[in-house]
């Protein structure tokens, strides 16, 4: 993929030059020039309406090269503000991150089970105190996403809740219920792949294109890059990781059924432990010793025969591992994961790399938001020499 020089796709190229800076941090002109195959006219009217626009900022001359002193232009973080609002079978999240990424604040709230009656009064007791902690006011936000499992009532036995109080969300339009209450216009995608937009659009490190992303929550879902974009599916389950497969592991057949934090909480029961959802991320979980080592060497076990079928499909260069869980319990599953991967036989296939993930508990509310991101300022598929 490469720009044009026909004015009439200047939104393209901007996109373009806007994705490649995002991918790089900061650019120059001569930079963009030859990444892009734009022109140096074209390039240098992109930069100027992009930073008029105050999507870019300038940074400091560098001086020293070959040729004239260039400038490096960045992100500015305060060119465009968005909501994000996670409804979890166990709570709520919601925040509002910059352009960049950046969480400018947030709030939580547990729950036994979600209805759109709670998620109304949720957003509407937390929304006013949530743009003040960020220091704006509502017509700051240009939109809204909402990021919730799909077919929310189909686990509903999973999690505790009468299938009759469940089955409200059946057809529900959540946009619709939210459109007076949020502001800007509003997407919703399901949350492990909300999590996955998080992770391409804001994370810590640059993805490859193609790339396998897990989110452990309750339950186990997650998103699949491909050819350097989230790749959703006709249905927009694509990442639904669930139901895959696993051998020769008891107590299920399903990948849901040994890395999620609902079995966690069952094997805590039958320890008489503690319930692992009453914990946040910021709390310490060795507390949950010696059940969360046995959680995570089950989990590793699973996950590795998961990115083995998976890998059989597409040739992924990595993968990511993410959940709703502290930042030693993360780095702890993806090193075991590594590990175990490494005594599999992929039959010839290359091994994947593995990550951690960037947001935490947090990437679902953090990915509904960098979805209007994507939309507006990215390309749909990454050149590969991006």
């Amino acid at each position: 993929m490469k720009g044009s020089n026909h004015t009439t796709v200047r939104d393209n190229n901007e996109r373009l030059v806007l994705h490649l800076i995002r991918r790089r941090g900061a650019v120059t002109k001569a930079e963009a020039t030859r990444e892009t195959g734009l022109s140096p006219n074209a390039v240098s009217m992109i930069f100027n309406a992009l930073e008029a626009d105050g999507l870019l900022l300038r940074g400091e001359l560098v001086r020293g090269r070959i040729g004239q002193p260039s400038t490096p232009m960045r992100l500015n973080p305060d060119a465009r503000f968005h909501l994000g609002l996670k409804i979890g079978r166990r709570g709520f999240d919601m925040v509002i991150v910059d352009f960049c990424g950046g969480i400018r604040a947030q709030c939580a709230a547990s729950h036994d089970y979600p209805t759109p009656d709670r998620t109304v009064a949720f957003v509407r007791s937390e929304l006013g105190s949530l743009l003040e902690r960020a220091g704006l006011a509502e017509d700051a936000i240009v939109g809204s996403g909402i990021a919730m499992p799909s077919q929310l009532w189909h686990w509903s036995g999973d999690f505790g809740a009468l299938q009759g109080v469940m089955d409200v969300w059946r057809g529900h339009d959540i946009a619709a219920t939210l459109a007076d209450i949020l502001p800007g216009p509003i997407l919703v995608e399901n949350d492990a792949t909300a999590a996955c937009w998080a992770e391409w659009v804001f994370g810590a490190r640059r993805l490859s294109p193609d790339s396998l992303y897990f989110f452990v929550g309750t339950f186990i879902g997650g998103g699949v890059v491909l050819d350097g974009a989230v790749f959703r599916g006709c249905r927009g389950n694509a990442g639904a990781f669930g139901p895959l497969r696993i051998p020769d592991e008891p107590g299920g057949t399903r990948l849901v059924d040994h890395a999620s934090l609902a079995v966690l909480d069952q094997m805590l029961a039958r320890h008489g432990g503690l319930d692992a959802n009453s914990l946040s991320a910021e709390l310490d979980w060795n507390r949950l010793e010696p059940v969360l080592s046995d959680w995570i060497l089950r989990s590793a076990r699973s996950l590795a025969h998961a990115v083995v079928s998976a890998s059989a499909v597409i040739d992924f260069e990595e993968v990511i591992i993410d959940g709703a869980f502290p930042a030693q319990v993360r780095a702890r599953l993806a090193q075991l994961l590594a590990s175990r991967l490494s005594l599999l036989d992929l039959g010839g296939i290359p091994h994947p790399a593995i990550f951690q993930g960037s947001f935490g508990g947090m990437a679902r509310a953090v990915g509904a938001a960098a979805r209007h991101i994507s939309d507006r300022y990215m390309v749909h598929q990454e050149p590969r020499d991006l």
